[in-house]
């Protein structure tokens, strides 16, 4: 069987914090004060954890750049409502993941995604041996093959459950549902990717 719990480890270890965050305070104010140049240090610091995270959801699709760019464009649209309630990050992974769900519920009505092979090779261990390396290619492929089968709203919360680790009011914060919601969607997510796995397998 597919190591599952394997190839979450390899996305764990990417899911490195955001550069240089401690001025993202100082930064808010001089951009809404006018600062041409604070939203360009705003992107800088938090451009690869975006990344990363529309990485993690997405899998290895060529699309990631254009909706990174999608994300901070819609981080701009939306400064002026952000009251400073959570830190800047979170608040920018919360538009990563609405962004990430809106590409993946209109999968269906577009071409079939073009897969970067090149980001499995990113995504494996550098210092692993050839072998390991290709299996560790072979684990991610196959998981996010079966990912993609899962619906979006259960495969992003299981995802922000078992890569990052997230408590379900966390995650419900994050994608505007009840903890309990959360819940479900984590067990049939799991539920349905087992079987999923299983049947790859056999």
């Amino acid at each position: 069987m597919i190591d599952f719990l394997a190839a979450l480890a390899i996305l764990v270890d990417v899911s490195a914090p955001p550069r240089d965050v401690g001025s993202d305070a100082d930064r808010l104010v001089r951009h809404r004060a006018g600062d041409p140049n604070a939203f360009a240090e705003i992107y800088r610091a938090h451009v690869d954890a975006v990344y990363r995270r529309l990485t993690r959801i997405l899998g290895p699709i060529e699309e990631r750049e254009d909706l990174a760019q999608d994300v901070f464009a819609a981080l701009h649209r939306s400064l002026p409502k952000f009251r400073g309630d959570s830190a800047l990050g979170t608040w920018i992974h919360r538009i990563a993941i609405h962004v990430a769900y809106d590409h993946l519920r209109a999968r269906g009505r577009r071409p079939k995604a073009t897969v970067d092979d090149r980001v499995f090779d990113e995504l494996c261990a550098p210092q692993a041996s050839p072998e390991t390396r290709a299996a560790q290619r072979e684990e991610l492929a196959h998981v996010f093959a079966c990912l993609g089968r899962i619906k979006p709203k259960k495969r992003i919360a299981l995802l922000l459950r078992l890569v990052d680790g997230l408590s379900f009011e966390d995650i419900g914060k994050l994608v505007d549902a009840s903890p309990e919601a959360v819940a479900k969607r984590v067990q049939h997510g799991q539920r349905e990717l087992d079987a999923l796995l299983a049947r790859e397998a056999s």
